[in-house]
């Protein structure tokens, strides 16, 4: 059973594609441009050689956390629209535990700003996680308002006390290139962020699979009146959730700074909070398919500037791609949907 159940979901999935794909080569035809050079460009800048590739693969990666944090708190029945913001707490920490111990041995330094960073994420989330719970409040409302506080708290302290003196830009100084993350090829932005992602995946994965905080977490997104009547702490239970994934997207604006940046720029994420949501939803939540589909929304953004300066098409018809691909990955679910709430009036 649960096999036809991952074999449909992944047709699914290349369905939605597929169709998207095609309905985008239409929309080119309508206005003049060749989808098949297009498409030919957007694969060359995507895998025409081995840094265009590794370019793909370092896009990938805030994708592939951001992803996995969207996922985890849908498994606990939780929506967290709030991962921009929780990359963003994340980021600022990191970058300023970095600062704070310059001269620390390497591995010593990595370590806590990664701990930093989680631990600001865990604690944005946390508080989404409590207020729902607590206080009965929309975990989309409390997630927005928190994206707009912490981006614009962020940016305070980027612009005033920790701007780079004589910087053009709002950024911190540079946390010094012995601290970045090790470059898996060289003259590239892959790092070793995409093995922390790897691994994260294959132990969410574990973690619902085998252990029992895992199964409440899944049991509260299942069925949550039968989980509180099984005995399972709600407040407890939300609070792992999204603190868990509130660390995962902390993550992601953890590893954009050791793994690219080397410091804090203001308004660094082009929305891979958001994005992140459109990963998992195509990959139906699941932690291995989120694998994949973070790589294809490497893809099309690693592939859109080949495909721009190329074929002469706007790299706005990645965004029409994406938004295709999540509506026709979303549409069976709310056809479902409808026909319950019918059959049950």
């Amino acid at each position: 059973m649960k096999q036809k159940t991952v074999l449909h979901n992944l047709l699914l999935s290349l369905g939605a594609i597929l169709c998207s794909l095609l309905i985008a080569a239409g929309v080119m035809l309508l206005v003049g441009y060749d989808p098949l050079e297009a498409y030919s460009a957007l694969i060359e800048g995507a895998f025409g050689s081995k840094n265009a590739f590794a370019n793909t693969l370092s896009k990938s990666i805030p994708l592939l956390f951001t992803g996995l944090a969207v996922a985890f708190a849908n498994k606990g029945g939780i929506f967290n629209i709030g991962g921009e913001g929780q990359l963003y707490a994340g980021a600022m920490a990191s970058t300023v535990t970095a600062l704070m111990m310059q001269g620390a041995p390497r591995f010593l330094v990595i370590f806590c700003s990664f701990c930093a960073g989680m631990l600001a994420g865990a604690c944005v989330g946390a508080i989404i996680g409590a207020a729902k719970i607590k206080l009965q409040v929309n975990e989309v409302v409390v997630a927005i308002m928190l994206n707009y506080i912490i981006q614009y708290f962020t940016s305070y302290i980027v612009t005033y006390p920790l701007k780079q003196e004589g910087a053009m830009t709002a950024q911190t100084v540079d946390i010094g290139a012995n601290y970045m993350l090790t470059k898996l090829i060289p003259k590239t932005q892959l790092t070793t962020a995409l093995l922390v992602a790897v691994a994260a995946a294959i132990l969410l994965f574990f973690f619902f699979k085998k252990t029992r905080s895992g199964y409440h977490i899944r049991a509260v997104g299942e069925n949550k009146s039968a989980a509180q009547a099984a005995g399972i702490p709600m407040m407890t239970t939300a609070i792992l959730t999204m603190g868990i994934s509130g660390a995962l997207a902390g993550l992601a604006g953890t590893t954009e700074v050791f793994g690219k940046m080397g410091r804090f720029i203001d308004g660094f994420s082009p929305g891979f909070g958001f994005t992140g949501i459109a990963v998992a939803v195509l990959a139906n939540n699941h932690p291995m398919g989120i694998l994949l589909s973070a790589l294809l929304f490497g893809i099309l953004e690693a592939g859109s500037m080949k495909m721009s300066y190329s074929a002469g098409i706007s790299t706005s018809m990645v965004n029409v791609i994406q938004g295709l691909v999540i509506l026709f990955v979303a549409t069976p679910n709310i056809i479902r949907l409808i026909k319950r709430k019918k059959g049950e009036s």
